[in-house]
């Protein structure tokens, strides 16, 4: 039985494995983040299941170039009462026994495992440092009888996060000063440093080959990969005592730690505590309910630091494992992460990283990972911004950066539209935003395949447009006391976009709004849950009956238990599975796939419409049951995922933590409990 308890005395979630077996634990996953787009990850079954899954995957260049530098390490506690493996692999076409499972987990500014081995107890840790490439691998012996002997064998790669090693990646190590250092023979390359001070070091290079991973197999990516572990750490324990194992990327450019004394695991503890400690105290302040604290925790593992021009600026990543921060899941983001619970430097410091990467009077869609040049294909991701940088002003008060920063760069994106963008993106004579083609993916809905697009929404996207007025009618409430003039225009354009934009969208037989109007006029008459932002937005361009006529069918026909389905189980084209190899997810992706931040604007709109009656906030709130419980240890324990499958059991899929589905979790819930 997997049991999760939360203690209300430091805010932890607290796993107890009873009669809980390999295959149980290796389903459910933890992760660390560093503040610097680094992390750490794996599953309570302590044996990694991902390509994605180690002890220390590190930025190099924050918060990019993710490198995947300690995969994990092999530990095994020997006492005349047997031996014990704590860490367990999967291998393809061969089998290890299984490993000593532990028989409690626990998560709060580290994770923690604990053991029983015979008659010894044995609790390991793992924290990972803020702002630093560095993690530390905590071996706590709270009982000992007799003497036990602890060996570690450290696995090393040193490899792009998304790619998998080979024994023909040749590996180097060196030692001096009881430090151990592994690198690629590449002038200037990176370093990983291992130390343990308490255990002696013996050199026994060796090549694991065919690795599995489980999860990439499922998903038909290439999932063997060859480790290498240049020897073992050792060391004999007779009382209760703590070891401590250490692994650093040294890059160039940022400093070396030169000694083991660098390294005060107290201290580094210390921090990591009062870190965590600050945000729950912010968010007790701000949220005022003691049941968004974990969220709040889930909040901020999303927040990273982005290096530009020798400077670091505040940035949100999209998604764990794999994702970097997206212009669009950041401004979608930004209202439930940072400003309800009362992060309003770090939200003014996103808001200014992205504005100062405009070009061309668009805010980039996403940063490359390996280079950070920024990006341009999205139709959406600047109207987004414009959406946050009011709705930072509203909850911070801070005039003086909106008039002094935000608000230019806000002008500039509407002057932009008007006259045209990349993309063909350009406001058309009706007063309509337009964009793209069919080889182009400029939505959300931007899965596509070896050149095809599965949700080809060129042309006038129903979420886009209300964006759009959305933007407008922000602007023109905006100068109504500061320049009539100025606040007229904005008027009349959003007045002309609001007429055209019914006429269009509104589908009079089906009872909702249109999904797409193509550049030849065509109609897209999907029923997608795009439409419900033109109600959830603050400015809507609907009449009432046409937007509780949305709501309705979206409720009828999308509503899951963990968000909404992105097209109706009755249409032709619907998967409710996502699964698979790459063509066969990308497929389902937005084709019936749920999508849990959807669930923010569903309860914003459901609301609205009810005009926030004590019985709409009852009944909306049974909604955000299953997600609140999904955190819990559905998959990634304290998180929520990016997607479930839209055919139940709903089962949870893609990124195992990702920041809209929290943001929006928080902010439903605060709509409904304020």
């Amino acid at each position: 039985m997997f049991v999760l308890e939360k203690n209300d005395i430091n805010d932890s979630l607290s796993v107890t494995m009873q009669d809980c077996d390999f295959e149980d634990l290796i389903e459910k996953e933890w992760l660390l983040t560093n503040s610097r787009g680094g992390f750490a990850s794996s599953t309570l079954a302590c044996c990694n299941s991902r390509k994605y899954h180690g002890l220390l995957i590190a930025s190099v260049s924050p918060p990019v170039k993710r490198t995947m530098s300690l995969n994990c390490i092999c530990e095994t506690v020997k006492s005349s009462e047997g031996q014990y493996d704590l860490t367990g692999m999967e291998f393809d076409g061969a089998s290890l026994p299984k490993n000593t499972l532990p028989v409690k987990f626990y998560q709060d500014s580290g994770v923690h495992f604990t053991y029983r081995l015979g008659s010894t107890e044995l609790t390991k840790s793992i924290y990972l440092v803020r702002d630093e490439n560095c993690v530390a691998v905590v071996y706590d012996f709270l009982h000992i009888d007799g003497t036990v002997e602890l060996t570690l064998r450290p696995f090393i790669s040193l490899r792009n996060f998304h790619h998998l090693q080979k024994s023909s990646d040749n590996l180097y190590m060196s030692s001096a000063n009881g430090c151990l250092r592994v690198r690629h023979n590449i002038a200037e390359g990176n370093q990983l440093q291992l130390r343990c001070p308490d255990a002696v070091f013996e050199e026994d290079q060796q090549w694991w080959y065919n690795v599995m991973y489980r999860v990439e197999k499922e998903r038909g990516e290439d999932y063997r990969e060859d480790l290498w572990a240049p020897g073992v750490f050792r060391a004999q324990i007779n009382c209760p005592k703590r070891i401590v194992f250490i692994a650093y990327l040294e890059t160039p450019g940022f400093k070396t730690i030169e000694t083991s004394k660098d390294f005060d695991i107290d201290l580094i503890r210390e921090e990591l505590a009062r870190h965590r400690e600050q945000i729950i105290t912010k968010s007790n302040q701000s949220l005022q309910n003691n049941c968004l604290t974990q969220l709040a925790l889930a909040a901020d593992q999303f927040l990273a630091r982005r290096l530009k021009d020798g400077k670091y600026g505040w940035t949100i990543l999209a998604g764990f494992p794999w994702f970097g921060d997206w212009g669009r899941d950041t401004f979608i983001a930004l209202p439930g992460l940072l400003l309800s619970t009362g992060r309003f430097e770090e939200a003014k410091s996103v808001l200014m990283t992205f504005a100062e990467s405009a070009d061309g009077g668009m805010i980039p869609n996403y940063f490359d990972e390996h280079t950070s040049r920024p990006e341009y294909n999205s139709i959406d991701a600047s109207l987004w911004f414009i959406n946050s940088s009011f709705e930072y002003l509203k909850a911070s008060s801070d005039r003086e950066t909106f008039l002094q920063n935000l608000l230019p760069a806000i002008r500039w994106i509407v002057e932009s539209y008007q006259q045209g963008c990349r993309y063909g993106i350009r406001v058309d004579d009706d007063g309509l935003v337009t964009g793209g083609d069919i080889d182009t993916q400029l939505t959300w809905m931007d899965a596509k395949y070896n050149g095809h697009s599965f949700t080809p929404r060129h042309g006038k996207p129903v979420e886009v447009n209300a964006l759009w007025y959305n933007a407008l009618r922000h602007l023109s409430d905006f100068y109504a006391s500061r320049n009539g003039q100025v606040a007229a225009n904005y008027r009349a354009m959003a007045d002309k976009t609001r007429g055209s934009f019914i006429r269009l969208f509104w589908n009079e037989i089906m009872g909702y709004l249109n999904d797409c109007i193509l550049p030849d006029g065509q109609i897209d008459a999907s029923l997608r849950p795009n439409q419900i932002f033109a109600v959830s937005l603050p400015f809507s361009p609907l009449e009432d009956y046409q937007a509780r006529c949305v709501v309705d069918i979206v409720e009828k026909r999308l509503l899951t238990p963990y968000g909404l389905r992105t097209l109706d189980v009755c249409d032709s084209r619907y998967k409710g599975t996502y699964s698979g190899p790459p063509r066969q997810r990308d497929e389902a992706y937005h084709q019936g796939t749920v999508w849990p931040y959807l669930i923010g604007p569903f309860v914003e709109a459901y609301l609205k419409v009810n005009g926030f009656s004590p019985k709409s906030k009852q009944s909306v709130a049974a909604f955000l049951e299953p997600l609140l419980n999904h955190i819990a240890g559905d998959s990634c324990i304290g998180q929520v995922n990016e997607i479930f499958d839209g055919d139940s059991p709903h089962r949870p899929r893609g990124c195992f933590a990702q920041a809209w589905s929290v943001a929006e979790l928080i902010r439903a819930y605060l709509l409904i409990n304020s």
